[in-house]
């Protein structure tokens, strides 16, 4: 099997990374990302999946054969029965496993995009080839793609031209392709990434076809620059250790500002230009939505997992565990984690006949983990809080304290943990904890469960108008009229029912007074 269609291995992957893209952070420019103590770790774990992609072990789970001789990640395939769909939702679990769901914008992430290239190729008018060619092309290796579809928050209140210098457009064209400048947020996990996806979410801002192009470019494409935040793996490196910081040591996804300056796109990875409707209409009518929302929620799941065991072990610590009020608080954040598996289950399991003999999951079902998502990580957190309390910050400043024979006694006294759990397995528990919800590591996460989808605003209204378009709110209007239209002001209307002339007091005084 040529090597040209199947996988990056782990160090392919990370061999690969190593190609001049501009990456900026702390006022420097990274040399090489994969070796830089902001990124490496982080990059690590995720040539841990693509190590996955060839074990003997979990290939069957994670990967499919492709129609051209090779095998892809199974998300990356449009699935045509539920069968598929399942199948490609059990990969999403079993990859998001590797990183124990911290890892949002995985490569698998953009298969939900990417899987529907073939399919629904005719909704890119005039570039069909071009998405049938990224259909296989991102399957060939299972490329890493992230994206960029938000613009900059800047000027929101002043008027239709506010961004203008600002957003993303077309500068120039030619025979060979176009020229963008501008800037889109929030880039995440960009740095280690082989191609940007640049498109929009709702409306282009400013309605000039120059500012409607879709496009996928390489990260290293000159003109790129990412911008990047600080960096929770270079902190916890700098300040703490592995044991101090075990999530952000390895897991931070690091978020940039995509900077294009003149970047020229050839035309053959160009998907929608000077096309304003279609530009428009990409979030919706592309299909992804439905697909990231079954990835999305997916991963939500596998990290509730994670939080309700490491939660449980909190609490075992404190020796807590017992109590009535606990228990039950311990129960509401096992009956989110069921619901998103729920969720999880519904979406994969259904088969919404979409374009060319695909199929999507039920948007009804999305609809509805796209605002429950938003809903859960600040409930969770918040219980978390209430029931672990102190025992979160009740903590030694470093791991090298369990090294300092002068303090280790102490340490082992009196940060010990409840029925026989040792003091160093206590503080490894609750700084696990810890940098889940409380560091700048864990508090990013909150942020990033609350908007990952979408505005509150329009992951709720997207419920709204499915259902006002699909029948659902009219038969719920229908049902309610249902009932209503069993009585009016003389009583009941439908014959099975008895009327209370026999017995109302009032009707009984109302008559005596007629009389």
């Amino acid at each position: 099997m040529s090597k040209d269609f199947i996988p990056f291995t782990g160090q392919e992957y990370l061999d690969s990374l190593n190609d001049d893209r501009e990456v900026w952070i702390y006022g420097e420019r990274v040399e090489n990302v994969t070796e830089h103590p902001a990124f490496r770790n982080s990059a690590r774990m995720i040539a841990r999946m693509y190590d996955a992609l060839h074990d003997p072990a979990r290939k069957d789970i994670l990967t499919v054969p492709t129609e051209w001789g090779g095998y892809t990640h199974r998300f990356f395939r449009a699935a045509e029965s539920a069968e598929e769909q399942l199948a490609s939702r059990d990969a999403i679990a079993e990859w998001q496993k590797i990183a124990w769901g911290w890892m949002g914008r995985s490569p698998d992430y953009k298969g939900c995009f990417l899987g529907t290239l073939g399919a629904n190729a005719e909704f890119y008018r005039g570039y069909e080839d071009n998405a049938r060619n990224w259909y296989r092309k991102a399957q060939e290796k299972t490329y890493y793609i992230n994206h960029a579809i938000m613009n900059p928050p800047v000027d929101r209140g002043s008027g239709p031209d506010a961004g203008k210098d600002v957003f993303i457009r077309v500068t120039k064209e030619d025979e060979n392709g176009i020229y963008v400048t501008g800037a889109k947020v929030v880039a995440t996990g960009s740095a280690l990434t082989h191609y940007t996806f640049v498109g929009h979410v709702g409306q282009v801002a400013i309605q000039d076809p120059a500012y409607s192009p879709v496009f996928i470019m390489p990260t290293n494409s000159p003109g790129v620059k990412l911008l990047c935040r600080v960096s929770n793996e270079q902190r916890a490196a700098v300040l703490g250790s592995p044991f101090d910081y075990p999530l952000s040591s390895r897991l931070d996804e690091n978020d940039a500002i995509l900077v294009l300056d003149n970047v020229f796109v050839p035309w053959e990875n160009v998907f929608i230009h000077n096309d304003l409707e279609q530009a428009n209409r990409y979030n919706i009518h592309s299909g992804y939505l439905e697909r990231a929302s079954l990835h999305g929620c997916t991963r939500f799941a596998v990290k509730m997992d994670f939080l309700v065991g490491l939660l449980t072990k909190a609490l075992e610590v404190t020796g807590a565990d017992q109590f009535h009020g606990v228990k039950s608080q311990l129960g509401e954040v096992i009956a989110w984690r069921n619901t998103f598996w729920a969720l999880s289950d519904a979406m994969a399991k259904s088969a919404v006949p979409w374009k060319d003999g695909m199929i999507q999951p039920d948007p009804q079902h999305a609809g509805a983990y796209r605002v429950m998502n938003q809903l859960a990580m600040p409930k969770i957190k918040n219980i978390i809080e209430q029931i672990v309390a102190s025992g979160l910050i009740y903590l030694n400043s470093h791991a090298v304290d369990f090294q300092t024979p002068e303090i280790r006694g102490y340490l082992d006294t009196y940060l010990r943990g409840s029925d026989g759990i040792d003091s160093v397995e206590r503080v490894k528990v609750m700084k696990m904890l810890w940098d889940a919800i409380g560091t700048e590591f864990g508090s990013r996460h909150e942020l990033y469960e609350i908007n990952y989808i979408g505005s509150n605003d329009v992951t709720r209204q997207t419920n709204l108008f499915g259902a006002m378009g699909n029948g659902t709110l009219q038969y719920c209007k229908d049902f309610a009229q249902a009932a209503m239209d069993e009585y009016d002001l003389d009583g009941w209307t439908v014959p099975d029912l008895v009327n209370n002339d026999d017995v109302s007091v009032l009707k009984s005084r109302s008559l005596a007074n007629l009389v």
